[in-house]
């Protein structure tokens, strides 16, 4: 009976704590549905976002700095789409909301690494636009293939070191018992509130994630585009100012799209106390936004439209 005791007091004392996320819908009648929606999303996402790296690397007419960071972001979204959506459609399929500690960790990891370069290649091809506009004369010499080459190295180095400052903070806060993730993935602010909030490394880890991510790109955006708008107002032609706006347009139309869901979410998770409210702004910046890119891209660039029709015809 003793060691009866003993080994269910060790079994108390090693066991792994997990975290439950709390899932997007409890009716059981939605389960197909909800399966059947987030499949097709991720299915339109990847073929959307795989057939724009297809066009782009294919056609010599596209290997320009513009295009070569759009198939970064083509790539970066088919990254960040499937850190999430399959063990999404796993747990809607099995009716279950538990994940291990280390699976948590590394959702979160990949999570940020691509939520950070999408954020970083945003921010670039701002400037590419920026230097385009303003500096026609002068845009193949300054983006350049080796600048190019050197801006995608860092953007991803920076993604990797704020996902490991994420994994960090988490591992310096001790988890010990199962939490309840009010998400339906692990999402990093509610993993790093829940386990270590008020801690000074919780305080400055999370200062410096937000001036890296969201102060410094934000302001670089919008310093491009002050610059860009300034450039264009100053031209002659009325001609010449709607083509001028027009080589920024789809990249403006992302940014919005981008920055809109991703400050929706936060808005709702400060003012709203239903998690569920919160659930509809992450799914249109998790699933909606990666998926609308490639979209936004050939619908609004001439460029990328004839490409697909030289691609087609070819195939045919």
């Amino acid at each position: 009976m003793a060691r009866s005791a003993s080994n269910r007091e060790n079994q108390n004392v090693t066991r792994i704590p997990k975290f439950f996320l709390l899932g997007l819908s409890d009716d059981p009648d939605l389960q197909p549905v909800l399966f059947g929606l987030f499949l097709s999303m991720y299915l339109v996402t990847m073929l959307g976002n795989l057939l724009i790296i297809l066009t782009i690397s294919s056609d010599s007419h596209l290997h320009t700095p513009m295009y070569f960071f759009l198939s970064n972001l083509s790539l970066s979204d088919i990254g960040f789409t499937s850190t999430i959506v399959p063990k999404l459609m796993v747990d809607i399929q099995t009716h279950s909301r538990a994940i291990s500690n280390a699976d948590c960790m590394t959702q979160m990891f990949f999570y940020v690494i691509f939520g950070c370069l999408d954020d970083m290649l945003l921010t670039i091809m701002a400037y590419d636009r920026y230097v385009a506009i303003c500096h026609p004369l002068h845009y193949t010499i300054i983006m350049n293939p080796q600048l190019c080459c050197f801006f995608s190295l860092i953007a991803t180095f920076i993604s990797i070191l704020a996902s490991l400052m994420h994994y960090l903070i988490a591992l310096q806060c001790t988890i010990l018992k199962d939490m309840e993730i009010s998400n339906f993935f692990c999402d990093p602010s509610q993993i790093l509130n829940l386990a270590c909030a008020h801690t000074l490394t919780y305080n400055v880890g999370i200062s410096l994630i937000f001036l890296l991510l969201g102060f410094l790109p934000i302001m670089g955006i919008l310093f491009s585009y002050y610059k860009i708008v300034s450039s264009i107002l100053n031209l002659p032609s009325l001609g010449g100012k709607y083509k001028a706006f027009s080589t920024c347009a789809s990249h403006l139309s992302i940014v919005c799209l981008f920055y809109g869901t991703s400050f929706g979410v936060y808005v709702s998770s400060a003012l709203s106390h239903s998690p569920r409210f919160g659930t509809v702004y992450t799914v249109l910046y998790t699933v909606v936004t990666p998926m609308l890119n490639p979209f936004i891209y050939s619908l609004r660039n001439k460029d990328i439209k004839n490409s697909l029709h030289r691609l087609q015809r070819s195939t045919l």
